[in-house]
């Protein structure tokens, strides 16, 4: 009687398995290392799913050309809003975005327009400090976003 010789298959499995997961890191590593990112705006992943809806809103107001000059007078903040050819921007919609320090949520404050293209809003004796604040103004789709800095 002959013995027949069991032939022992797991060395070479593991060592299949080891040299794919190699040829795997390698592969990976050259991916990492030769693309970039596809990403060439830094806001994409700040807007979320409005960012093309925004970046046309955005588009508008350059166009437009539009421009804002801001004022504080006291606790009132005054906007003036022109197109490039310096008239006023009448009918806006505008919303002002407080990042007060130790809250959890922002406060919106809706802008009045006092007179046509001058925007006013009041602040409210509580808010004071340096606060982070962003500007909307908004008509007819075109959308201008300008970031403040305010200290009361």
């Amino acid at each position: 009687m002959t013995e027949t010789g069991k032939k022992n298959i797991y060395p070479p499995m593991i060592l299949l398995l080891i040299g794919g997961f190699l040829i795997f890191l390698a592969w990976s590593a050259f991916q990492a290392a030769g693309l970039g990112s596809k990403v060439t705006d830094a806001d994409y992943y700040s807007k979320g799913l409005k960012y093309n809806t925004t970046q046309v809103e955005k588009r508008a107001a350059e166009v437009l050309g539009w421009n804002v000059e801001t004022r504080l007078v006291g606790r009132t903040l005054d906007f003036l809003l022109t197109d490039k050819d310096g008239g006023e921007v009448r009918r806006a919609v505008g919303t002002l975005y407080l990042a007060i320090p130790g809250t959890a949520e922002n406060v919106h404050l809706p802008l009045q327009e006092v007179a046509p293209g001058h925007y006013r809003v009041s602040l409210d004796d509580r808010i004071s400090g340096t606060i982070q604040a962003r500007l909307e103004l908004e008509r007819e789709g075109a959308l201008l976003n300008r970031q403040l800095l305010l200290n009361l």
